[in-house]
């Protein structure tokens, strides 16, 4: 994998969307045809070797750099989304919030107990939607063969969320300390 500049292509906004906030805004490398490449060769990449079969996105984000590192793996995408928004039978995960809890769902046909996963989203910060996601499949049966973020907030210790439900791989390609 060439070297690239990833934290350089994104911009930081200040006081968004509230006082004391650096929102970190992905659009401005996504936007770019080469980092855009770039970030989805990357976690690709990494997993190449992992036998991935599925990648498992979350809503909506997740969708964008899962759908194609699935792609890229010729491996199946499968969206995990809030409640109410598949429309055949479900299997759920909550997880907590800072104010409450939510849900994500994937279809109970989605994947199999051969099927080996990768997480793959935008971001991580707390890793309440990736203990999720691990949840969901292992529900399934299946093997979580590794979690790939373009931006990991390292400074919210996600790692210490993702350990207590897998020891699978956490891979991402900025950590904001």
């Amino acid at each position: 994998m060439a070297s690239f500049d990833f934290e350089g292509h994104i911009t930081d906004i200040v006081d968004y969307p509230k006082p004391g906030v650096v929102f970190k805004d992905i659009t401005t490398l996504l936007k770019d045809p080469d980092g855009f490449a770039a970030t989805i060769d990357a976690i690709a990449d990494h997993f190449a070797e992992a036998g991935v079969t599925k990648v498992v996105g979350a809503e909506a984000r997740g969708f964008m750099i899962g759908a194609p590192v699935a792609y890229r793996l010729h491996a199946g995408f499968v969206p995990a989304r809030k409640p109410g928004k598949l429309p055949r039978e479900v299997r759920s995960a909550s997880y907590e919030l800072e104010y409450g809890t939510d849900e994500l769902q994937i279809h109970v046909d989605a994947i199999g107990p051969d099927d080996v996963v990768l997480i793959v989203d935008d971001l991580v910060a707390t890793g309440g939607t990736a203990e999720a996601q691990v949840k969901l499949i292992e529900q399934f049966g299946a093997k979580v063969a590794g979690l790939g973020f373009l931006m990991e907030l390292a400074f919210l210790n996600p790692r210490e969320t993702i350990a207590k439900v897998t020891d699978a791989e956490v891979f991402s390609l900025v950590k904001v300390s």
